[in-house]
């Protein structure tokens, strides 16, 4: 299966809107792209105040909102996110950053 590209748009949309109003105020998004011979792997990395590791898998879940300091939405971002790529046979997975904050791991695999 090939990644269908508006599906791809509306998760990277989501993650990196996420990552902007999550992350460090006035801080730096890192997006990052690497290809193997089975798959493409992509990387958005905030250094904002992140989420527990306890709570990382969670934060895929319908409705689920990860504190509440001026967030808006119904919770549904993630879960979205993670179900589209799944559809197209790909993973998306959330992470601790180095030095504090999240990285969301996406990983697609390329057409044979």
């Amino acid at each position: 299966m090939q990644a269908d590209p508006g599906l791809l748009e509306r998760v990277l949309a989501n993650l990196l809107d996420n990552a902007v109003r999550h992350g460090a105020q006035g801080g730096v998004v890192e997006v990052s792209a690497t290809a193997g011979e089975m798959s493409a792997r992509l990387k958005i990395v905030d250094h904002g105040p992140g989420v527990p590791e306890h709570q990382r898998d969670g934060m895929f879940q319908p409705f689920q909102r990860v504190g509440n300091g001026g967030t808006y939405g119904v919770g549904l971002g993630l879960t979205v996110a993670r179900g589209f790529m799944e559809a197209m046979d790909g993973v998306l997975i959330a992470d601790g950053s180095s030095g504090g904050g999240l990285t969301m791991r996406l990983r697609l695999p390329l057409a044979k």
